[in-house]
C-alpha cells in the first residue's frame, strides 16, 4: 500500500507523461524488488512495438529491454483487456489510457533473484493502472495548458502567450541587454473579404496569413508567432539582430501579397536597440511597434515601418486620458493615439494621398518612419488622408 501511495502522490505532482513516467519507474523498482523497472509506449498498428519512455536499474543480459532496438515482444492488442504477462523472472503490465493500451510497465529480476508469482504479477497491475492515471492526467493538464496559450483558429500562440514572453524577454533585455524585437501585422481587407465572401473564406485568410507568419518566423531561431486578437498578429524575436528582423519582415509583407484574398499586410517593426529611443518595458516596445504598424496602415505602404523618432512621437502623442509619457499608464495604452492624424505621405518620401487622391500635408514618411521629403524636396501642402477613409488633416494640423 505505501508503494501505491508514493507512486500516485508522485504522478499527481508530475507535469509531463515522461515525468510521470520517471517518477513511476524508480518506486515500481523498489517495491517489486526488481533489478529493472521501465515505462514503455507502443508505437501505432495492431503490431506496434514497445520503446522505453522511462527506466530504472539494469536489465538482465537476455532482457528484452537489454538492446537498443525497439522490442517486439507479444505486442498487446489494442484492446483494453490484455491481461498481465508473467514470464519467469519478468512481468509486464498493460498501461490503458481511453480504452486503449498506451504502453506497459514492465519489470525484471536477475537470473539469481526468485521468479515473479501471481501476487507480484496482480501488485504490478496495480501499479500499472496508477501510473495509467497519472499519465491521463498529465495529458490532460497539458491540453489545458495548450488551450491556455494557443488561438484555437490559427494555432499559433495566442495574446496570453504573446505577453507572457514579451515580459521574460524584456526582463532579459534588462538584465543582460538582450536584443528584443516585435513585429505587428494587420491582416488588410479581412472585413472585406468577410462581407463579401463570408466569413468561412476570412478564416482561411486568417489561417493562411498564420502560416506564412510561421514559415517567416522559422527563419529567426526561437522567435514565436502569436494572433493578438481579429485581424491583428505578431512575431516577438529575442537574441535576433534588429536588421534581420526587418529583413524577415520584409519578406512577410511580401509572401502575405502572394495569398491571393485581402489586401496585403501593413506592418510595424520596434526594436529595443533600434531608434525610436530605450526600451525598458514590454508594454512600451508593444506600443512602439503597434505605433509603426498603425502608420504603416494609415499610409497604406507596402512595406514594414520600423520604430524611428517620428514613430516614438505618435506613440508619445497626447491620448484620450491626457498626455502620455513614454513609460506612464496612458503610454502603455495601445490605442491611445488611434484615430488621430498622421501625416500623409506615400512610401520613401512621396506625397501621400488624401481620399480622394490628394497631396498628402506635412513631411513625408519613409519606410524608418523618418520625416521624408514632400512632392518639391520639401514639405507636402495639401490636405492628408487618414487611416483607410478617416477624415486627415488640413495644413494647420485640424481635420478637414
Amino acid at each position: 500500500m505505501t508503494a501505491v501511495v508514493g507512486i500516485a502522490q508522485a504522478v499527481a505532482a508530475a507535469h509531463t507523461p515522461l515525468d510521470a513516467a520517471r517518477s513511476s519507474v524508480e518506486r515500481a523498482l523498489t517495491a517489486l524488488d526488481a533489478a529493472f523497472a521501465t515505462v514503455a509506449v507502443r508505437g501505432d498498428g495492431e503490431r506496434g512495438g514497445l520503446t522505453p519512455l522511462a527506466s530504472s536499474g539494469t536489465p538482465p543480459p537476455d532482457d528484452p529491454y537489454s538492446g537498443h532496438a525497439v522490442p517486439l515482444i507479444d505486442p498487446y492488442p489494442q484492446q483494453s483487456g490484455a491481461a498481465v504477462r508473467r514470464r519467469g523472472r519478468a512481468v509486464a503490465a498493460p498501461i490503458v489510457l481511453h480504452g486503449r493500451v498506451w504502453g506497459e510497465l514492465y519489470v525484471a529480476r536477475g537470473a539469481a533473484d526468485p521468479v515473479f508469482g501471481q501476487a507480484d504479477a496482480d501488485f504490478a497491475a496495480v501499479l500499472a493502472a496508477v501510473v495509467a492515471a497519472g499519465i491521463a492526467q498529465t495529458e490532460r493538464l497539458e491540453e489545458a495548458r495548450r488551450l491556455a496559450f494557443t488561438d484555437p483558429l490559427t494555432g499559433l500562440a495566442n495574446r496570453r502567450a504573446v505577453d507572457a514572453r514579451l515580459e521574460e524577454a524584456l526582463q532579459r533585455h534588462r538584465n543582460e541587454g538582450t536584443a528584443v524585437s516585435l513585429v505587428v501585422c494587420d491582416l488588410n481587407g479581412l472585413k472585406r473579404v468577410n462581407d463579401s465572401l463570408g466569413h468561412e473564406v476570412g478564416d482561411r485568410l486568417l489561417v493562411g496569413f498564420g502560416s506564412v507568419l510561421s514559415l517567416c518566423a522559422a527563419t529567426l531561431a526561437g522567435s514565436l508567432a502569436g494572433r493578438l486578437g481579429g485581424d491583428e498578429f505578431c512575431l516577438v524575436a529575442e537574441g535576433v539582430d534588429a536588421a534581420r528582423v526587418e529583413a524577415t519582415a520584409e519578406l512577410l509583407c511580401e509572401r502575405a501579397r502572394w495569398l491571393g484574398l485581402g489586401d496585403g499586410v501593413a506592418v510595424g517593426v520596434a526594436s529595443t536597440d533600434g531608434g525610436a529611443g530605450p526600451v525598458r518595458s514590454a508594454r512600451r516596445l508593444l506600443r512602439l511597434a503597434d505605433a509603426a504598424q498603425y502608420r504603416a496602415k494609415a499610409e497604406r505602404s507596402a512595406r514594414p515601418v520600423v520604430a524611428g523618432r517620428a514613430v516614438a512621437e505618435l506613440a508619445d502623442a497626447t491620448g484620450p486620458a491626457g498626455p502620455a509619457g513614454p513609460e506612464g499608464a496612458d503610454a502603455a495604452e495601445r490605442r491611445s493615439f488611434r484615430g488621430r492624424p498622421v501625416p500623409g505621405a506615400g512610401r520613401d518620401g512621396e506625397p501621400g494621398a488624401g481620399p480622394g487622391g490628394e497631396s498628402g500635408a506635412g513631411p513625408g514618411v519613409g519606410r524608418d518612419g523618418e520625416p521624408g521629403a514632400g512632392a518639391g524636396g520639401g514639405p507636402g501642402e495639401g490636405p492628408g488622408a487618414g487611416p483607410e477613409g478617416e477624415t486627415g488633416a488640413g495644413p494647420d494640423g485640424g481635420p478637414r
